[in-house]
């Protein structure tokens, strides 16, 4: 068995694919450039789908899925690579998704992400959202932040994940890097605990309740630079998020303090390239001025993204998703229907694509 799940997982890290994907009732399947591919196998059973699983977990592990019927792990394949894990039970039985962790840490310029982002490195303190749906590369594009932080200054940087995923050695300054579930319990726990350990940078995997959400923002206030995961498919939804997550009472204080500590937010999507090899990452940029402070302070997000719209500019480093979908297919790393497919407002983006066109002839 072991040796059939090591296969599998040697072909996903070869194809350059991105998940492998257990489930029981069908074959084994793997992720690549963000279409579901089947592997010539046959249909796995709930019986093998579960092997496959359990021989890689401890036994602490396999009591936590015995009790909670899902389980989220790191596993570590000597010689292939390390695979971020989640076990779960389904209607047909034992599934798991196991996704590729590359070994090499990610660079701003390798990802092609905008510079603007070393200036939002460069923050000492408040807070910055990393936000876009499931398997958009939020947690690659952080690896990239946090090394770059870790490159060039020297600061306390502090990483809650669930599980670690990219390993930072300490290069200028120290990092600390916590398990959810191993090292620590929880995140909020995490984050109280880390509110005492001099951090400088603080990295969230997740901002997934209210008491994380509000240890965040008061430690963005205490003077740490705060780095945190969303599930939200554009900057104003993000900023919403945040805000809506606080109880009624403090809301318009959780207002007027992200109104003041919001350095960025970074909204991200997933094209494939041009070229059919890759995937590449469309980013819209909001960054906190005054014009957007008062949209906070006031209630107004959804101003916001009329504002990204018209300030989107290398002068401001802001840009809308639209206006990197536009730059991606002019410069012919996108194609014209993969842009459309991501846009925000895909009838304006074709406007603008078809004056490109119409000046071409």
């Amino acid at each position: 068995m072991a040796a059939w799940l090591d296969s599998f997982l040697q072909v996903v890290v070869d194809q350059r694919a991105s998940d492998l994907h257990l489930h029981a009732g069908k074959p084994p399947i793997v992720r690549l450039d963000g279409d579901l591919v089947p592997l010539p196998f046959r249909e796995l059973g709930d019986a093998e789908t579960r092997r496959f699983v359990l021989q890689v977990l401890d036994a602490e592990q396999r009591a936590r899925l015995d009790r909670d019927q899902q389980l989220d792990f790191l596993h570590v394949l000597p010689g292939v690579g390390r695979f971020r894990a989640n076990a779960f039970v389904q209607r047909e039985g034992m599934s798991a998704v196991f996704r590729v962790i590359p070994e090499r840490l990610p660079t701003l310029d390798e990802l092609m992400l905008p510079g603007v982002l070393r200036t939002i490195c460069n923050h000492q303190n408040g807070l910055v959202l990393v936000t876009g749906p499931t398997g958009s590369g939020k947690t690659t594009t952080l690896a990239a932040m946090i090394h770059e932080i870790n490159r060039t200054s020297a600061r306390h940087i502090i990483t809650l994940e669930d599980p670690v995923e990219f390993v930072h050695e300490p290069a200028s300054g120290i990092v600390t890097q916590r398990e959810v579930g191993t090292d620590v319990a929880t995140f909020a726990g995490g984050l109280r605990s880390a509110l005492r350990e001099s951090p400088d940078v603080l990295m969230v995997g997740e901002l997934r309740d209210v008491e994380t959400v509000s240890l965040a923002l008061q430690a963005a206030e205490t003077g740490v630079l705060v780095l945190g995961t969303l599930h939200t498919n554009s900057a104003a939804k993000a900023v919403d998020r945040i805000v809506d997550a606080v109880p009624d009472a403090v809301r318009d204080q959780a207002r007027g303090v992200m109104s003041v500590m919001l350095r960025g937010v970074v909204a991200q999507h997933l094209c494939k390239r041009a070229t059919g090899e890759g995937r590449v990452a469309a980013l819209e940029v909001l960054l906190n001025s005054h014009a957007v402070a008062n949209m906070i302070r006031e209630g107004k997000t959804h101003q916001i993204e009329g504002h990204l719209q018209s300030a989107s500019n290398e002068r401001t480093g802001m840009q809308s998703l639209d206006h990197c979908l536009f730059r991606f297919v002019r410069d012919g790393l996108v194609e014209a229907d993969e842009a459309l497919r991501k846009s925000n407002d895909p009838d304006i983006l074709r406007e603008r694509l078809l004056d490109i066109a119409r000046e071409d002839d």
